[in-house]
């Protein structure tokens, strides 16, 4: 059986914008003060102010989200989180390790590794592959002997991260902070009036699921404590070794693997798909994740069974899926085709080129030094030129005259936004709205906003302001 390829919901978007767009807006400009500074954030798809768009790099934390008090600590969280270690270590500093502890501890690891990247993340939070039933209760059960939550609450947490990523609804959003995102989002209660929604339904009616989530302290103390420690024990006389060392210190590296994937993924790394969020690829952090560290093309592509796409990228949960799958354990393993990849990292690369490409023809880059109009001058402009459309989006102008007939969503969903001359009310800013975060969840392409910025114009100043509001 082989594996086939999902239809890809990615557009292909256009490739051309008027040539005009700079001649109108220096003519719109002459006599303005073109040298006025301060800089523009470029980034359309950040719900706060605090996270900076840098060419080449992507979105980057420029200062931290503000973290409310939130419903209060999770005490729960707090004693497994600060015990396990404390007690592993009193354990690694008392008892002398055995070779053959050692194996067990390594086998452990990865098999409750498996059960996390393989079961919990690739199989059950994004169904990128499916196994027959006694397979998925042994994955279920290895899940819970890593001591991270049932199946369903791990899953839950995940989809709203990928529906919400980098945004205040993210369960483990990076943009308040690196130990946030590590660790410290856990040893707090969540707010449900906070935290994101993603639809379970699919789990909620699988009854393998469900009983794991029904028994899962008893099943997670089964597993991750007393199986190791009996088999250490009973095999070769080691009780007290496989205790501290098969099962803490394995528990204690295989959160922290984990909890690797939402903290340094969104840290380190490259941008080879997308730079519309915060994850990157780093070899170095998918060896710490047993494979999860190519974490941007997983964010453009959460629903291939593959995080490592080349043969030479370390991956190992995905070499356990395909060996699954080789011994008929494993089937309707889904992955991107080569196309679509070639055409979200062509995406990515055409963006930068076109930063570039401004920043030569023009001779300024788009962040800097643009020309401010108030509200006033706005509506002047477009009296001027009957017909014309300007857009406010994030503080910034952008003249949508000869792309709004070929907007996929229609000429009149572009008209609806824009400057109206005759309009008495202050001028609308919807960033917002090309942000999808007014509540719609459209998030535009990394095409879009490259395309965007060839039809800059200037800066918006609000009607009697000192000067534009660019910080």
């Amino acid at each position: 059986m082989s594996p086939r390829a999902p239809v890809s919901a990615k557009a292909a978007g256009f490739n051309s914008a008027p040539a005009d767009a700079k001649a109108a807006m220096q003519s719109d400009a002459a006599g303005k003060n073109a040298s006025q500074t301060g800089e523009i954030s470029a980034d359309f798809h950040a719900i706060n102010v605090d996270t900076k768009y840098f060419p080449g790099l992507g979105f980057r934390k420029v200062a931290s989200d503000p973290r409310d008090a939130g419903p209060g600590p999770n005490w729960l969280h707090i004693g497994i989180l600060f015990a396990i270690p404390v007690i592993a270590l009193y354990g690694v500093l008392t008892t002398t390790l055995q070779w053959r502890t050692l194996v067990l501890a390594v086998v452990c690891y990865g098999l409750a590794g498996f059960g996390i990247t393989g079961g919990y993340h690739r199989m059950y939070s994004h169904r990128s592959w499916y196994a027959p039933g006694p397979v998925r209760f042994v994955i279920l059960m290895l899940g819970a002997a890593a001591v991270q939550g049932s199946c369903k609450w791990w899953s839950r947490n995940h989809r709203a991260h990928h529906k919400f990523t980098d945004t205040s609804r993210d369960p483990y959003n990076v943009r308040k902070g690196f130990l946030y995102a590590h660790i410290g989002w856990m040893l707090q209660k969540q707010d449900p009036k906070e935290v994101g929604r993603a639809d379970i339904s699919d789990l909620n009616a699988d009854w393998m699921v469900q009983f794991q989530h029904r028994h899962y302290l008893a099943l997670s103390l089964l597993l991750s404590i007393v199986v190791p420690t009996m088999i250490a024990g009973l095999g070769w006389g080691d009780y007290r070794g496989g205790y501290f060392y098969a099962c803490l210190c394995r528990i204690l590296f295989v959160h922290h693997a984990t909890f690797f994937v939402n903290s340094l993924a969104h840290y380190l790394g490259e941008q080879a798909y997308s730079d519309l969020h915060t994850a990157f690829d780093s070899s170095i952090t998918a060896l710490l994740t047993l494979g999860e560290g190519y974490h941007n093309y997983h964010h453009e592509f959460p629903q291939d069974y593959r995080n490592g796409i080349r043969w030479y990228h370390f991956d190992p949960t995905k070499w356990g899926i395909q060996l699954l799958h080789k011994l008929g354990l494993a089937y309707d393993l889904r992955f991107i085709s080569e196309n679509e990849i070639r055409k979200a990292r062509l995406q990515v690369q055409q963006g930068r080129l076109d930063e570039q490409r401004n920043t030569a023809l023009h001779g300024r880059e788009l962040d800097r030094n643009l020309t401010a109009f108030s509200g006033a001058e706005l509506r002047d402009m477009v009296r001027a030129r009957p017909g014309r459309l300007l857009i406010v989006l994030d503080g910034r102008v952008f003249d949508v005259t000869e792309f709004a007939d070929i907007h996929p969503g229609g000429w009149d969903t572009i008209r609806r936004h824009t400057i109206s001359p005759d309009a008495k009310e202050d001028i609308v800013d919807f960033g917002h709205v090309f942000r999808g975060a007014d509540n719609t969840q459209h998030v535009h392409s990394v095409h879009a906003v490259s395309l965007l910025a060839r039809f800059i114009v200037g800066a918006y100043v609000k009607d009697g302001a000192a000067g534009p509001d660019l910080a």
